[in-house]
């Protein structure tokens, strides 16, 4: 579905992503995981095109996607929507006009800008944010809503597009742990009735190994670890985050247990934060 192969992208000397192959399947929730600086963003900012490869190739069935322009470049962000860190709302924009903005591609600028939205875009919004549970803030202004809220309104954005693949960059690293959780909980929802390939870069092991199919570890540029969650050892971790990362006895235990959990109902509605 998705093929990645030698990546590579440069800035100046610097050379952020080394040579990277990758392949990704329909259906997968995908975590990436390493330290800051890995990588990681990267990568998915050139899956987006956000970011042009400076070497390789990425393809999507059979489409040549790190060569697309125009257009077919604009069509393209379509189907693979971003959710980012910092949610990327306008704060001053009710909270239904930020969804409908993911539909921004499909419509003029100037309709965008005089707020002149068709019917059933709004329609279409309202019944996203009734699915993850923040319709009754569709009124307000996103600045009004706490983080959780407003991340989950850029995942609803995201969905407007109606994309086949939804890459999230660190959706939880500004949220608290039970916001985390809120969100974490709807992507892998998202993921289990649409049947979505979902891409997460996540800071924790714990998240990856409770929410994503499969993990890809990153190390200065280059992936060193794919495989499935329960293969990733302790010493898999320490090959990820280097030698000098603290695994304890206590931190593999709470790992673990994590792991254990059963995943979220696809069925379950997300607790308002």
């Amino acid at each position: 579905m998705l093929k990645i192969s030698n990546v590579t992208r440069r800035f100046g000397a610097k050379t952020a992503v080394d040579r990277v192959n990758l392949d990704f399947a329909a259906g997968q929730m995908i975590g990436i995981i390493g330290r800051s600086g890995a990588g990681k963003s990267t990568l998915l900012r050139m899956i987006n095109r956000l970011t042009d490869p400076t070497e390789g190739r990425i393809v999507f069935s059979g489409v040549e996607v790190s060569s697309l322009k125009g257009r077919a470049l604009r069509d393209w962000q379509r189907d693979c929507a971003m959710i980012f860190q910092q949610f990327n709302l306008v704060p001053r924009l009710d909270v239904v006009t930020n969804v409908m903005l993911g539909r921004l591609n499909q419509r003029g600028t100037l309709t965008t800008m005089l707020n002149l939205f068709p019917r059933e875009d709004i329609l279409r919004s309202i019944e996203i944010l009734e699915r993850l549970g923040i319709a009754e803030h569709g009124p307000k202004r996103a600045e009004a809503l706490s983080g959780g809220q407003q991340q989950r309104v850029g995942i609803a954005r995201a969905l407007m597009q109606d994309p086949r693949i939804i890459l999230a960059d660190e959706p939880i690293a500004s949220l608290d742990p039970m916001n985390a959780q809120v969100v974490m909980d709807t992507l892998r929802r998202i993921h289990d009735e649409d049947g979505r390939l979902v891409i997460c870069n996540l800071h924790t092991l714990d998240t990856a190994r409770r929410y994503c199919d499969r993990i890809v570890g990153m190390r200065a540029g280059q992936i060193v670890f794919d495989g499935k969650a329960e293969e990733l050892t302790t010493a898999v971790a320490r090959d990820i985050y280097g030698a000098d990362a603290d695994f304890s006895e206590e931190a593999t235990s709470t790992s673990i247990e994590t792991l254990s959990r059963p995943r979220p109902a696809a069925t379950a509605q997300p607790v308002l934060a």
